[in-house]
Formats: C-alpha cells, structure tokens, sequence
C-alpha cells in the first residue's frame, strides 16, 4: 500500500469526531485488511480524556451510539482530572489502568531522541502491563459492549498501544497501524490550541513538558510491532502468547469486521 492510499484512509472525513473540548476522538472504522474485509465504522473509538467533555460532547458521544466507556489512565489521573460524565449519561463506565504512574510522575530515563524514548516506553509498557493489555482486549470482545471508546489522557500511548493491538487481531496491515497511530499529532496540537484559550495552565504544562512526551511518532510503533514480528511470529501470536483467547480473537473480528 502506497503512501497516498494511506493517507486517504487516514484522513477521511468520518474518522475524527469533532468536539468541543475532546480533541482526538476517532473512529476505528474504513481500514483493510489481510482477509480483504473492511473495520466497521462507527462500531470502536479511540480517544483522549473523555473527562473534559462538555455535556453537548458527552451528548455526541451518546448519540453515536456508544455502550461502553474504556479508561486506561491511571487511579491518580481519574481521582484528580475525573471520568466520562457517567451520571448524566447512560454507559457503561470500565477504568483498566494501564500503569500505575504517568511519566511524568514515574521514573523515566533521559532520552533524548524521540523515537528511542517512544520504543522504551512502549517496551516498558509490553513487559509489566501486558496482562493489563489482556483484560482490555478481552473486555471489548465480550458480550454487549460495543459500540465502545477506550482512552487515555491524550489517546496517544496506552490508546495507541491498544488500538495497534486490536487492528492487529482485526488483520490490518502494520503500515495502515502506524499511519493511525501518527494521526495523534493533530489531535495534540488542537488540543494544546484549545488549551491556551480555554485551560491555561494545561497549556503551560505542555510548553514546559520534554517534547518527547507528547511525541507520537510512526517510527517508534512501527520499531515495537517489527520486534514482536521478528520474535513471535506476528503481532497475532504474541497476543496468544500473552493470554488473549481464541474466543476473544473470533468475537472481534465477528463484531468489527465487514466485507
């Protein structure tokens, strides 16, 4: 697949969901696969912090019709920053954090190149929160949950680790992965755009945040999903090998696939 062909799937209007105050809301749906099917539209969602949405937001997202709400943050980010407005609209609300500390309140080392810091921390990520990555994947392959949003803070890293991983099950060609992973870049900066105006000291953080953090570089997914191909086969069989069911494998691509 050329590149032109990619950027068309990734940039076709019904991919992101504009909102007012959540800035990297997109839908899963429109990519190929190995089988010559298609993901389904408006079915799985990947996002940032649902907890800035505004209730016309919120009512946006409901009337996509989603069932299930999908926190990957951390228990300090939702006691501090909030969750999906889940008493004021109905879904089904699952915090799975991913890790336990946020860069920013972890140990990180100093790395200064930007694709070499994303494959640390995205290896980091593989070998102590795999079965975090499990419980997710299984989550969204059981009964009666989609259509669903899983998300993060920025929909970048946990987000994008998890999204790679399900369009990977899905049979999506690595190149078409990267390629969404990377469209994040946009959603941070209308995020950062949004935040000067509306939450300064969100915008602060980010000015003085290493720029590294807020990377989202298809090198580096593209670095993580080679080294599981080279190591396991396929970004397919390392999830078997990890613990994602057969079951679980059936029950998403019944559910997210069409022809």
């Amino acid at each position: 697949m050329n590149t032109n062909q990619i950027n068309a799937l990734t940039d076709d209007s019904r991919r992101l969901v504009a909102l007012e105050a959540v800035h990297n809301f997109r839908d899963l749906g429109g990519y190929p696969t190995a089988s010559g099917q298609t993901t389904k539209w408006q079915t799985l969602f990947r996002a940032d912090g649902l907890y800035r949405l505004t209730p016309q937001d919120a009512q946006r997202v409901i009337d996509l019709g989603i069932q299930t709400v999908v926190d990957l943050r951390t228990a300090k980010e939702v006691d501090t920053r909030g969750t999906f407005p889940v008493k004021e609209f109905p879904v089904t609300f699952h915090h799975l954090p991913i890790i336990d500390a946020t860069w920013n309140d972890g140990d990180t080392p100093l790395i200064e190149d930007t694709v070499e810091f994303l494959v640390w921390a995205y290896s980091e990520m593989l070998e102590n929160a795999h079965q975090k990555f499990v419980s997710a994947i299984e989550l969204l392959g059981s009964k009666d949950v989609l259509p669903a949003v899983f998300h993060c803070a920025a929909g970048k890293d946990r987000t994008g680790v998890l999204a790679a991983f399900i369009l990977s099950i899905l049979g999506v060609p690595d190149e078409v992965i990267c390629a969404d992973y990377g469209i994040t870049e946009r959603g941070m900066k209308r995020l950062i755009e949004w935040a000067k105006v509306k939450q300064p000291e969100l915008a602060d953080a980010y000015a003085n945040m290493p720029p590294r953090f807020a990377a989202s570089d298809p090198r580096a997914m593209a670095v993580i999903l080679d080294g599981l191909k080279k190591k396991y086969g396929s970004t397919q069989n390392y999830l078997r090998e990890i613990g994602v069911s057969e079951a679980t494998f059936t029950s998403l691509q019944n559910s997210l696939l069409t022809n």
